[in-house]
């Protein structure tokens, strides 16, 4: 067993590799002891449209279910329908097989306890029950459950769209999110067009990553060719969303969730709104103008949700477009539900494209991954964090470190998915940009040679 494979979110590998037929029998039935010894008897359980979920979903049905634990399937749906089935469905947690917005060739596991989904110290517990081989024997039954429909009638009652028709084109990358987001367009009288809609885990049109360039080149030029006022993508397992606007200019998550604050500011001034360590800084400058409370908060979808709910926010949301409402919502991330709750902002706009246009113009890069291995990672952010304290004006090292010097910052963490480290940086102009990026890049690529050298 690799150990690695329990990650800081989720469980996560390499099909065949990782997670082969063993690992998979001994961690249904690892879950199998996790649930029961939390007297839960009954979970949910989804999948995306990977190649290997099918697979990896009857395999967990099984050992589940001789551990005593019923299970109620979903079939293939969004992370966030799994997430829904925990607040409309008599169970005690769920289990999503996905491996989101990994290659093609990754699975993996997402885990809720009760409504909220575990990470940390709790899936290292379900990593040390497998590693101590505890099992619990059990006889449960097993059903199949098609959530989805009430879903997407639950979603469209909480939307109230203005006058305007939206031209909007989706891409999915032939994920699971293409149908129901479809679906909630059509019934709020969008004129919507979609791209990649098949769900195919091979990915076949390009990889499912809205924060990527390759993952929205696609939908950028279907929104430029059908003048289209905004263009909504979605990762894999249609948990995090991507923006494009009308003149095909990405909108990252931390600035659609200060599109999204300021229209619930606007009727609830005070609240407060949540972002993370890659959020730019014009985020948390909007929310402040709005009358919000901003607060910043740590990467990862789990930590986010915790957070959301500690502090009764009315919204949350990071950078590569997990957003989180409170506000007329449950408090999980859902792709489909941000976007259509941003549909309802600017359909009540006689200009939508002003509403992006109005956004604060500073220059910022997307996230940046430098490979480095697993074993080394926190010990070269460790090492870069050591560095930047001695060149920057302020530090926040809740995640990694973000530095500071006057408006321009840069962040550097370790990727709690991927054997990457990852980048943002923000400038009022290009030189400073392009100077705080060579700086940060150079010394951090220089300590990562020096971890991995062989001695």
């Amino acid at each position: 067993m690799n150990p690695e494979v329990f990650r800081e979110y989720d469980i996560r590998g390499v099909v065949g590799t990782d997670l082969d037929d063993e690992f998979l029998d001994r961690l249904a039935r690892s879950l199998g002891v996790y649930f029961r010894e939390r007297n839960v008897s009954r979970v949910s359980l989804g999948m995306d449209a990977r190649l290997s979920s099918p697979s990896f979903r009857d395999m967990l049905r099984k050992g589940l279910t001789e551990s005593g634990v019923e299970v109620i399937d979903l079939g293939m749906v969004p992370t966030p329908v799994m997430y829904f089935s925990l607040f409309r469905l008599d169970v005690g947690g769920g289990v999503m097989v996905t491996g989101s917005h990994n290659p093609p060739d990754n699975n993996g596991f997402k885990i809720a306890l009760g409504k909220i989904t575990i990470y940390g110290e709790e899936i290292q517990k379900v990593r040390a029950i497998m590693e101590e081989g505890r099992t619990i024997r059990g006889r449960a039954a097993g059903s199949v459950c098609d959530i989805m429909p009430e879903y997407l009638d639950e979603v469209v009652s909480r939307i109230r769209p203005g006058r305007k028709r939206l031209k909007v084109v989706v891409d999915p990358g032939n994920g699971v999110g293409g149908a129901p987001a479809m679906a909630v367009c059509n019934a709020l009288g969008m004129d919507v067009t979609g791209i990649c809609l098949e769900p195919d885990g091979r990915f076949p049109n390009h990889h499912p990553d809205p924060t990527t360039t390759e993952g929205l080149t696609m939908l950028k030029e279907e929104v430029l060719r059908r003048h289209a006022h905004v263009g909504i993508g979605y990762d894999g397992d249609a948990d995090r969303v991507g923006v494009v606007d009308a003149r095909g200019r990405t909108v990252y998550g931390d600035m659609v969730t200060a599109i999204l604050a300021r229209e619930i500011l606007r009727d609830k001034p005070g609240e407060k709104i949540i972002g993370e360590v890659k959020c730019s800084k014009a985020f948390f400058d909007e929310v402040s103008r709005a009358g919000g409370i901003p607060i910043m908060g740590r990467v990862g979808h789990s930590p986010m949700k915790a957070r959301l709910l500690q502090e009764r926010a009315a919204l949350a949301g990071e950078m590569s477009g997990h957003i989180f409402f409170l506000d007329r919502w449950y408090g999980f991330d859902d792709a489909i539900y941000a976007s259509a709750r941003l549909l309802e902002v600017l359909s009540r706009q006689e200009d939508p494209q002003a509403v992006f246009d109005g956004l604060p113009a500073l220059e910022n890069t997307p996230e940046i991954r430098i490979e480095c291995p697993d074993r080394v990672k926190f010990e070269a952010v460790a090492r870069f964090t050591a560095y930047a304290r001695d060149r920057y004006d302020d530090c926040v090292d809740i995640d990694g470190v973000r530095f500071t010097r006057g408006d321009t910052w840069g962040l550097v963490r370790p990727s709690n998915t991927q054997p990457v480290i990852v980048m943002r940086f923000e400038a009022r102009d290009r030189a400073e940009l392009d100077e705080i990026e060579r700086d940060t890049r150079g010394r951090l690529q220089g300590i990562i040679r020096e971890l991995t050298q062989t001695p």
